[in-house]
Parts: structure tokens; C-alpha cells; sequence
């Protein structure tokens, strides 16, 4: 048998563009970081010619990013670009360490949402938070997080599930947040959250597994097309609660922050980051598209504020039309993803952005696509094949990364890669789906891996 050691990230980071999108201008990360130092650095002689100059400052940085106190300048110094203002040109190849510190800070955040997740059926507070608002990230290790929370969101699937438990009911996804003033002066700008959790009720898995396309049903667009599933996450509303859907609760709280804080600090810069992991980052991406498309990203002033959606282990969401509507409307998506895990190969296993000849022009508008910029990571343990989904992983991969370079992937390479993971995760299911269902923990750690198999979920919590 296989040695089940855990395979360490092999440094495979790669910048994929989706096809037909235009390549951004290769202006350097430095230009902005450090062109106000050019001036005066006494390291950088005047008498330098223009390579040589950029080529020092770039190292300059470098040297500055090595402690964590500088580092904390280049973050408030270079925040733009860290949230895609140039949609990373020149951070990923290789991985910068502001860039690497940022991504897997918004994970831990992310992270936080399971580790406070009620998932105790006989509980009172079954699949909600167990904390009030005020107390909630530091009952989840993340006191010094630097931001407060300012209200909770529940998603409602409305679908039939094994348990009849799970239909019309809210359950506890995320939360919104603000950072506080010490915290903004840190990032460079105030930033306004939202951290979303990914799959883990009978219902939610359901809904995920929805994967026809349809129009949004957000505008008056009826190109732009959706998976069933996560627009039946966002939109449906839990009833005479009065709650509102996912989407009106998000919607009216971040409209909210941004006008309290543009109103009372109308000089201060401000971001909205949408992070999410799994299911959390289909519903990310759509917040992201709604946003921006009712014009809710505007401070007081009327001024732009940009969206940045951080998604981990993301699937696909929509079709060609909604990735090109969301990049004419400025949403920016780093999408990280470890090439072993299957749910960001899916849906659109057959029909996606890779798709070629013949199905290409069958499918027509109804192939999935990406959004955004991936970042790769490899990593695997063979000792639990359902971490190559767990966010925990993601984060810790991320914190390992030594900034390697590799070439763009090759399509054919990428469905052959995928079919091979497809096919052993399903393998892996089989045999242990039984005993992993039986405890909650391991039930969240792959519950992202069967939703995107298809697997019956009945017999996934029955064992037969």
C-alpha cells in the first residue's frame, strides 16, 4: 500500500485566464508599492537605466516584506493590488508574501464559520451560530481578527432532502463584518466582509446538486445564466419569518456599511471582500454579480467601492455570459484551487470553458465558466482523501507556499487530471461514506466532495 503521508504543496501556483479574456497590462506590483521611493532610495543609483531601477525596487520591496512590521505597510501601500486592481499581474509567479498573508487571513475568517457552527441535532441552536454577534470571532480563536461583526446571514434551500428537516429551513452561513479603525489603518482602506460557509445540510447538498443552468432572475439579462442550485440558495426566502432571502439580507446590510461609514469618514477609502469556500463561494460570487450590477457598491459620494470575491475550493457558477458580465462590471475573483480537489472542476464536468469542436457549438451558451484568476495549489493526504476539499488545508497550503512558478495547464491535461480525481474520489466515497457520515466532523470535511459527485445523497446518511 501507498505510503499515507501527506504530499506537501509542490509550489504549483498558476495565473489561468479565461479564454477570450484580455491579458491585463504587465505593469509590475512594484510600480505601485514603491514609485514614490524611487526618488529617494539611496540604494537605487540615479544613473540607473529604467530596467535596472525596476528591477531594484522590486527587490526592495522584497526586503521590505521580510519583517512583519514593514510588511504591514506594504499591505496598506499596495491594497489595490492585493484585491486585484490589475488582477495580480506579477504577484502570483511567484506568490507574494502580502498577497499570500492576505489570502489565507480572509480563509481563517472564512474558517471561522465552521468552528462556531452549531451541528448538534438535539441542540436548541441545531445549524446556527453558538455566539452572539460581539463575541463570536474570538470564541472562534480569532480575537485580534481585527474586525466586528455586524450581523449574521441565513440561507434557506427550498428542496426536497432525505430529511424532511432540512426544507424551508434557515440554517446560519456567514456573517458581515467591518474592521475596526485599528485594523483600517493596517489594510489601507475600511473593509466591509462577508465570510460564507460552504455545503453541510442534507438540504444544502440537495440544492447544490441542482446543476442545471438558468437565468439569474437578478436583472434583465436572460443570457446571464446560473446554477439552479445556489440561485435557489440565494433568492429563497424562509417564509413568515420575515428574515428575507440570502440575497436581501446581505444586500441591505453591506448597502448599510458602506453609507453609515462613507457618511461619517467620506475621505476614507473602503472595500467589500466576499470570501467564501465551496458553496460559500458560489454564493460570493453571486453577491459579487448583484452588487455591483445595482450599483449597492457606491459610497454616499457616489464613489465606486471594488468587490473582491476570495473563493476556496470554488465550483463553477455560471455560464460565459456572467463571467463576462461580472468582469464589465469590475467584480474581482481570485479563485484559489487545489488541482486534486474535485468540486472546482464541477459543475460542468462535459460542458465548460474548455470545451471545444463540436459540443462547444452544441452547447452554446449553457457551458459553465470560471470567473476570475486561479491561484493552484497541490496537496493531498492519503491518509484522508476528503482533505483535498477541507478549507483548513486550503489555508495551511497557502502559509506553505514558497511562490514557485509552472506552466499554464493544458486543457486536455487538466479533463484527463480531472476524470482521474473524479474517479478516485468516488472510489473513496464508496467505501468510507458509511463511517464519515457518522461523525459530524468528517461529515464537513467532505460533504463539498459528494455534493459535486452526484452521489445519492440518501444513501450517503443511510449507508445502503
Amino acid at each position: 500500500m501507498a505510503s499515507s503521508a501527506m504530499i506537501q504543496p509542490r509550489c504549483t501556483l498558476h495565473q489561468v485566464w479565461s479564454p477570450g479574456r484580455p491579458e491585463p497590462s504587465r505593469a509590475s506590483f512594484a510600480s505601485a508599492a514603491t514609485v514614490n521611493e524611487a526618488a529617494t532610495s539611496p540604494s537605487i543609483s540615479a544613473r540607473a537605466g529604467p530596467g535596472e531601477r525596476a528591477s531594484a525596487l522590486v527587490a526592495s520591496a522584497a526586503r521590505r516584506t521580510s519583517t512583519p512590521r514593514s510588511r504591514t505597510a506594504s499591505v496598506a501601500n499596495m491594497w489595490r493590488q492585493v484585491q486585484g486592481s490589475h488582477d495580480w499581474d506579477g504577484l502570483l509567479q511567484p506568490l507574494h508574501p502580502v498577497v499570500r498573508d492576505e489570502v489565507a487571513r480572509y480563509g481563517e475568517l472564512v474558517g471561522a464559520c465552521y468552528k462556531v457552527l452549531d451541528v448538534d441535532p438535539p441542540s436548541v441552536r441545531y445549524m446556527c451560530c453558538k455566539h452572539a454577534k460581539e463575541r463570536v470571532l474570538e470564541e472562534a480563536g480569532m480575537a485580534r481578527a481585527g474586525y466586528e461583526v455586524t450581523r449574521y446571514i441565513y440561507a434557506t434551500p427550498d428542496v426536497a432532502a432525505p430529511s424532511t428537516s432540512g426544507r424551508g429551513r434557515a440554517s446560519w452561513v456567514g456573517y458581515v463584518a467591518v474592521s475596526t479603525d485599528e485594523m483600517t489603518q493596517r489594510l489601507g482602506r475600511r473593509d466591509v466582509l462577508v465570510s460564507l460557509r460552504g455545503t453541510v445540510t442534507q438540504a444544502e447538498w440537495a440544492a447544490n446538486l441542482m446543476s442545471a443552468l438558468e437565468p439569474t432572475r437578478l436583472d434583465a439579462r436572460p443570457d446571464v445564466k446560473v446554477e439552479a442550485g445556489f440561485l435557489n440558495l440565494y433568492t429563497t426566502s424562509p417564509g413568515a419569518s420575515g428574515m428575507g432571502s440570502c440575497r436581501d439580507q446581505i444586500l441591505r446590510e453591506v448597502s448599510r456599511v458602506i453609507k453609515s461609514f462613507s457618511v461619517d469618514r467620506p475621505r476614507e477609502d473602503m472595500s467589500v471582500t466576499l470570501a467564501g469556500h465551496s458553496m460559500g463561494s458560489a454564493l460570493a460570487m453571486l453577491l459579487g454579480y448583484d452588487l455591483s450590477q445595482l450599483g449597492l457598491n457606491r459610497d454616499a459620494s457616489g464613489r465606486r467601492v471594488p468587490v473582491t470575491v476570495f473563493s476556496f475550493g470554488g465550483p463553477r457558477v455560471g455560464n460565459a455570459a456572467f463571467k463576462d458580465r461580472c468582469d464589465e462590471l469590475g467584480v474581482k475573483v481570485l479563485r484559489v484551487a487545489n488541482v486534486r480537489d474535485p468540486v472546482t472542476m464541477l459543475p460542468g464536468a462535459l460542458f465548460n470553458e474548455g470545451t471545444r469542436g463540436f459540443l462547444a457549438s452544441w452547447a452554446a451558451g449553457d457551458r459553465y465558466t470560471h470567473v476570475g484568476v486561479e491561484l493552484a495549489l497541490d496537496f493531498l493526504s492519503l491518509r484522508d482523501l476528503g482533505s483535498v476539499h477541507d478549507l483548513g488545508a486550503y489555508v495551511s497550503s497557502i502559509k506553505a507556499e514558497a511562490g514557485g512558478k509552472v506552466s499554464k495547464s493544458d486543457n486536455a491535461v487538466a479533463d484527463s487530471r480531472g476524470a482521474t480525481v473524479l474517479a478516485k474520489a468516488m472510489e473513496f466515497v464508496g467505501r468510507q461514506r458509511a463511517a464519515a457520515f457518522a461523525r459530524p466532523e468528517a461529515a464537513l470535511g467532505i460533504g463539498g466532495v459528494v455534493q459535486s459527485l452526484g452521489l445519492d445523497i440518501a444513501s450517503c446518511f443511510t449507508g445502503h
